[in-house]
């Protein structure tokens, strides 16, 4: 079984399961008990979880209530390119209020 890694920065993580909730991550501070760190997270589905029954979750990289939380084995995706949250939304603002050519 390959060991469990932090989805932020591909640190191995020591915690053992059940993960609390206030875990972080030991080399980056990340809280590993987030969406991005489970192993029902899919982008490709409704609210990016294929667990049917979960509550959604707005902040996906942020610790939550979860109860179908099971930490994920899957290999370190890290972030896709172009990915940075705070540039995408300044982006789209700027282009929400862009002054229109004369």
């Amino acid at each position: 079984m390959p060991p469990r890694q932090c989805h932020f920065c591909s640190a191995p993580v020591t915690v053992s399961e059940p993960i609390p909730r206030d875990a972080e991550c030991e080399s980056c501070r990340h809280d590993l008990r987030c969406c991005i760190n489970c192993c029902h997270y899919d982008t490709h589905y409704n609210n990016s979880c294929r667990e049917t029954m979960a509550d959604p979750v707005e902040d996906k990289d942020r610790r939550n209530f979860c109860e179908y939380f099971s930490f994920t084995r899957a290999a370190f995706r890290g972030a896709a390119p172009g990915k940075d949250r705070a540039a995408d939304a300044r982006a789209k603002l700027d282009a929400l209020f862009k002054k229109k050519p004369e």
